[in-house]
């Protein structure tokens, strides 16, 4: 134990950081740590760490988040905390697993092909790629760096995340509108989806990109944003293939537990489940 009064420093948190960036952690799930720990360091104010500020600041976060929100956030700290040797560790939240999604957050196709019309209006013609291509693949808005001009003029992307690669495949005419895409852009290598700079576009700026759309598409802020539309591509295959194995592979899931959270039937379907049992006389 470096320090014993267990002091939150900045020194330490960048050590961090610089530790998950060397286990390749994605620049997200970087982000998430990073905002979490300092979050945390600020609530101090000034105090060392302990396990009983710990979870007070637990508790705290209880009040104001929902539990899958807090549960992030204690994860990120459990993590610096051990990366310090300090024997403090906070418990999750205990949550337990909704059978159905809730129609609040339910991205329908119908809403996905207004979003695609509001940003064919909108003259976007980039947002108007960079939805199909998420919708299209399952891939995480992380990973759309790998649609590279190569991976268009192939069919298919392989993609490293996690410290795995897989391969995931363009359907013909999402190819052929990216071939198009880059040729009218002048992009002859590289990131397809690019800033004026020639950056690859990051999450923030999809995300930004993605809410301005809402009012012209007529559908709820809450349901836009990039990993809704790897949700409805889960759902969408799971419906007509009805093999999650399969499904988990191609979204790049460990744990086939993860993708059945992804293809849970609505509200309304699971209502009229119940509904159809006849139990009431």
């Amino acid at each position: 134990m470096k320090n014993p009064l267990l002091n939150v420093r900045e020194e330490d948190i960048s050590r961090y950081l610089a530790r998950l960036a060397a286990d390749e952690k994605a620049a997200a799930t970087m982000e998430k740590y990073s905002c979490a720990v300092h979050a945390f360091r600020r609530w101090l104010d000034g105090e060392p760490a302990s396990q009983e500020r710990a979870v007070a600041y637990k508790n705290e976060l209880a009040e104001n988040r929902a539990a899958s929100g807090v549960n992030a956030a204690l994860a990120a700290l459990n993590g610096f905390f051990r990366f310090m040797e300090w024997s403090i560790r906070v418990k999750p939240l205990k949550i337990q697993r909704q059978t159905f999604l809730s129609e609040e957050k339910e991205l329908t196709r119908a809403e996905y092909e207004r979003l695609l019309q509001a940003a064919k209006e909108a003259g976007d013609e980039r947002l108007y790629a960079v939805l199909q291509t998420i919708c299209a693949t399952g891939i995480r808005v992380s990973e759309l760096r790998y649609v590279t001009v190569g991976a268009a003029r192939k069919g298919q992307v392989v993609i490293r995340n996690k410290g795995k690669t897989r391969t995931a495949f363009l359907p013909r005419k999402l190819q052929a509108a990216l071939l198009a895409y880059v040729k009218k852009r002048g992009i002859s290598a590289g990131s397809v989806f690019i800033t004026k700079n020639g950056n690859p576009l990051d999450r923030k700026s999809i995300w930004a990109a993605m809410k301005k759309l809402c009012a012209l598409a007529r559908v709820a802020a809450a349901k836009v944003f990039p990993h809704n539309l790897r949700r409805l591509f889960a759902r969408l295959f799971y419906r007509r293939e009805k093999d999650i194995m399969h499904l988990a592979d191609i979204l790049g899931h460990s744990d086939v537990n993860t993708t059945r959270l992804y293809v849970r039937e609505s509200e309304k379907k699971h209502r009229l489940r119940v509904e159809a049992l006849c139990l009431v006389t």
